[in-house]
């Protein structure tokens, strides 16, 4: 009896463990993820094309409630910090763009219900360019930019 239960337990951890491993290296991938990407809005090579297929709308209200931080000069354009905040209730999602990339949008998060309106990542710049940041809320979608001037190629070279 005893024999059995250690049978059944150590199938049990090989399967779930062989399942981990398949997870992990790309293997076996989550169906409803991979469906929720936005190809076509990664794809655009225009800002405004970039916003209507993610957003639905190209139309920006700029807000002073909408904060970007960035550098002024970013040292290697391959890792440039970029960190979002909004002070707008309600927001459902942030997205940032590099006007002059090939592909301008460069990161969208979703945000759940009640989850406090901060990101923080690091996207790639070709070269010198506005970095803008999105926020929709209430339907509405609010704005702001900066400039970051790129003295070390990044994904351009």
């Amino acid at each position: 009896m005893t024999n059995m239960k250690r049978r059944t337990f150590l199938k049990g951890s090989l399967a779930v463990g062989a399942l981990g491993v398949a997870i992990g290296t790309g293997l076996v991938t989550p169906r409803v993820v991979l469906a929720a990407w936005p190809k076509d809005a990664f794809k655009a090579t225009t800002v405004n094309d970039a916003l209507k297929s993610l957003l639905g709308s190209s139309a920006l209200m700029g807000s002073s409630k909408v904060k970007l931080k960035a550098p002024d000069i970013a040292e290697n354009g391959a890792v440039v910090p970029v960190s979002v905040t909004a002070s707008i209730d309600g927001v459902d999602s942030i997205t940032i763009l590099a006007e002059k990339n090939l592909n301008p949008l460069a990161a969208s998060f979703k945000l759940g219900p009640g989850t406090e309106p901060y990101i923080s990542t690091r996207i790639k710049m070709g070269k010198t360019s506005s970095v803008i940041a999105v926020v929709k809320a209430g339907g509405k979608l609010y704005s702001t930019g900066k400039q970051v001037k790129v003295t070390i190629g990044g994904c351009g070279g």
